[in-house]
């Protein structure tokens, strides 16, 4: 029953051993080889497995940097709700070993076209009315995206993209005006009626399975939150922009054929509006700042390319509201002009 790679068992770190060990127990007698996945914006690692002709994603989720316990939960309240989500074979949560099923390599975003995309994106806005109704048990309690929770992300924006990766300075009077626009972001993610929200449900975390049904993954951070985060993330992806005109009536959907089921109380499309913009402009600001922590603190270079995208939401919906008028003015007359400068050097590098 040895255990083998592409290669030997030398040829695997000290942690790919351990998982390899476990898996082995899983399995019984099964030689065993790991196949290296892509990953996420995370620390879990991924990797394929073939057994018997049968394929599984082997993970191994450091126990100390991932919310384990939130996965396994969430996975059963999903799956309970008819989401087809990665059934989990088996698990050690104390190591942060997971078995789960192979839901493929077609993610979305790869096939998503113009022609397309309302089709797939009813689809998905189908599917949060029954993340909203998620339950999960006793043991598992669902964060509350708080005031704190958010003022908490927003300052990753003015800690990492602001200082350590553009070092741009605000003066107090600056510093002043933006605290004020964030409050102004925090105040409108307060007065949403809640829900549960998978809090990063874009077009690289869906994946088209076999039947053309839509599979979900990366839920394990689910919280209770704003009712128009998760249809924001869709429709106004941090990697992939749509026109407005093809944006606008997938959101008039949601509003129409999903809001109601999930609040009571009716509200007119101003404020359906407001709230969708707003709460766009506020994952986008925490976006870019987490962007940027990720290459500076855990060494992920490929999404500095998405910088750029989410800034242009910024600039472009803040716009349309007076009160966040000084965060349209610093992205776009210091942010922007910042980042251009350091990618022509780099480019000239």
């Amino acid at each position: 029953m040895l255990l083998e790679k592409e290669g030997s068992l030398a040829d695997y770190s000290l942690q790919e051993k351990a998982l390899l060990q476990w898996l082995s127990q899983v399995f019984l007698d099964e030689n065993i080889a790991l196949v290296p996945m892509s990953g996420d914006a995370g620390f879990r690692c991924y990797y394929r497995i073939n057994i018997k002709n049968q394929s599984f994603v082997a993970v191994d989720a450091p126990v100390e940097l991932s919310n384990n316990q939130g996965f396994i939960a969430l996975q059963k309240a999903f799956n309970d709700q008819g989401i087809a989500v990665p059934e989990i074979i088996a698990c050690d949560p104390q190591q942060g070993f997971f078995c789960l099923s192979d839901f493929g390599d077609h993610l979305l975003a790869d096939v998503l076209t113009l022609e397309n995309m309302s089709h797939y994106y009813r689809q998905a806005i189908d599917i949060l009315e029954s993340v909203a109704h998620a339950t999960v048990d006793e043991h598992y309690q669902i964060p509350v995206y708080d005031e704190a929770f958010v003022l908490t992300e927003l300052t990753i924006f003015k800690d990492w993209l602001l200082k350590q990766h553009l070092q741009l300075t605000l003066s107090a009077p600056e510093q002043q005006k933006l605290d004020a626009c964030f409050e102004v972001l925090v105040d409108n993610v307060m007065a949403q009626p809640r829900v549960v929200m998978h809090r990063d449900f874009h077009s690289r975390n869906i994946m088209i399975l076999k039947d053309e049904q839509l599979g979900i993954i990366d839920f394990q951070d689910a919280v209770m939150g704003p009712i128009t985060y998760d249809v924001v993330s869709l429709l106004r992806d941090c990697y992939r922009r749509w026109p407005e005109q093809n944006i606008a009536p997938l959101f008039h959907y949601f509003v129409e054929t999903i809001a109601p089921k999930l609040c009571q109380q009716k509200f007119n499309e101003t404020q359906w509006q407001r709230w969708f913009d707003l709460t766009g402009i506020q994952r986008h600001v925490k976006a870019s700042g987490i962007f940027a922590r990720l290459y500076h603190r855990d060494q992920k270079c490929g999404y500095l390319q998405d910088i750029p995208l989410t800034l242009s939401y910024i600039v472009d919906i803040c716009a349309k509201y007076p009160e966040l008028e000084f965060l349209h003015t610093l992205v776009k007359h210091r942010v922007l002009p910042a980042l251009l400068q350091m990618n022509t050097s780099t480019n000239r590098e």
